[in-house]
């Protein structure tokens, strides 16, 4: 089956059958529109509840004049003194 037989079998089609399928191609797309915006919707609500607990926090430590709570520092840090040196590989002779 070529391209032109196909579309000749799409035109003898009734036009329940296109209507049907040009409600159905509306309903998806709305469908997907819908979702994505419940989607961006909860992704929203989220993060405006977290910034709101981080902005409680921050502001009843700024009142009570209590210290922020950082992380514990990890016990098992070690400081090495490494010295390095820069060696110049260009040969001073060559122009640039």
């Amino acid at each position: 089956m070529n391209a032109k037989q196909f579309l000749e079998m799409l035109a003898r089609l009734p036009a329940r059958v296109w209507l049907q399928a040009i409600l159905g191609l509306i309903g998806f797309v709305v469908l997907a529109t819908l979702g994505f915006a419940l989607i961006a919707g909860v992704a929203a609500v989220v993060l405006v509840v977290i910034l709101a607990f981080k902005a409680r926090q921050w502001l009843a430590g700024l009142f009570t004049g209590r210290p922020v709570r950082e992380p514990p520092g990890r016990p098992d840090r070690k400081v090495i003194d490494v010295q390095y040196e820069i060696v110049d590989r260009r040969k001073d002779d060559v122009p640039r």
